[in-house]
């Protein structure tokens, strides 16, 4: 990917090649074209997201069901898009886009969910949704929601979007074990900045996706203790591209290569071990503010 001489603009959020780039960088960076590109939504459960246009390159994201997007071209099977959500670039398989939009009306909430071709949960079930997923819901009751979509889903799996969890380190909790997939923002792999993304979006906090984004855009730093004494729980701890949360003034919980899955451990552990691996000292701890109570989920 060729970077702009003009301008030191960040490729993973800002769509431009030497051959093509989005129309609102012009005199920003150098193209052969601009377009404007056009909007679709994800229509698979989950897709992945590569650095380069071949099933093989690198997985840098992953989008879920009902998310938005622009899409800049389409070859070879992969579409270059940029993610409406977090405004990540990459390339995803071209054949997982709608062109309809239909506008979600809730969230999943919990950790995973079903989609059932009845609603019946013994019926074998045509989908499987990630925290996160964004769905239209056109009816239901108590029990089951009847999705645009086609199918059902279990009611308390999923929340009205405008409502979020109460504490977003109980969603961190609940995808303790998950196993470590770079790249990944799921229960069935995540990696470290995919955790706090999925906690922090969860519990209502708009967050990038890598590490060093999250690192730079929120919380308030807070001084690094000497000693660690004083941390809170929902503090986020950076090393150089590692993320954590604290559980409470002593525990962390990050999806790691060590353990490699998302596990709970004494964040003096973490610290010797980091550094002893070459990921040096802790680079900064910022400080989360909380969600408003008007806005939060029961």
């Amino acid at each position: 990917m060729s970077v702009s001489e003009l301008s030191p603009l960040d490729p993973r959020l800002n769509a431009f090649r030497a051959d093509l780039a989005d129309e609102r960088l012009q005199g920003r960076v150098t193209a052969e074209r601009f377009v404007a590109g056009w909007q679709a939504q994800i229509g698979r459960a989950v897709i992945p997201m590569r650095s380069q246009p071949t099933a093989t390159a690198e997985l840098v994201n992953e989008a879920l069901f009902g998310e938005r997007l622009t899409v800049y071209e389409i070859t070879q099977g992969f579409a270059w898009v940029q993610l409406a959500r977090d405004g990540y670039v990459g390339y995803v398989p071209a054949d997982t886009l709608h062109l309809d939009i239909v506008e979600p009306t809730h969230r999943v909430q919990a950790i995973g969910t079903f989609v059932y071709p009845v609603a019946d949960i013994k019926a074998p079930p045509v989908m499987h949704l990630s925290l996160g997923a964004a769905i239209t819901v056109t009816g239901g009751d108590e029990k089951f929601l009847r999705l645009a979509s086609g199918g059902f889903v279990i009611a308390r799996h999923v929340a009205p979007r405008g409502t979020f969890a109460r504490d977003f380190v109980v969603i961190a909790e609940r995808l303790i074990g998950v196993p470590y997939l770079w790249g990944g923002r799921t229960r069935i792999g995540v990696d470290c900045s995919g955790l706090a993304q999925l906690a922090l979006e969860a519990g209502g906090q708009a967050c990038p996706r890598d590490s060093d984004m999250q690192q730079a855009a929120l919380g308030s730093a807070i001084d690094i203790p000497a000693d660690l004494d004083g941390l809170e729980r929902g503090d986020l701890v950076f090393w150089k591209g590692h993320v954590g949360v604290m559980v409470d003034g002593a525990l962390l919980i990050h999806a790691n290569a060590h353990h490699m899955a998302v596990a709970v451990e004494p964040v003096v552990h973490a610290v010797e071990r980091i550094a002893k691996t070459g990921g040096g000292p802790i680079a900064a701890i910022k400080r989360i503010g909380k969600v408003s109570p008007s806005v939060v989920a029961s």
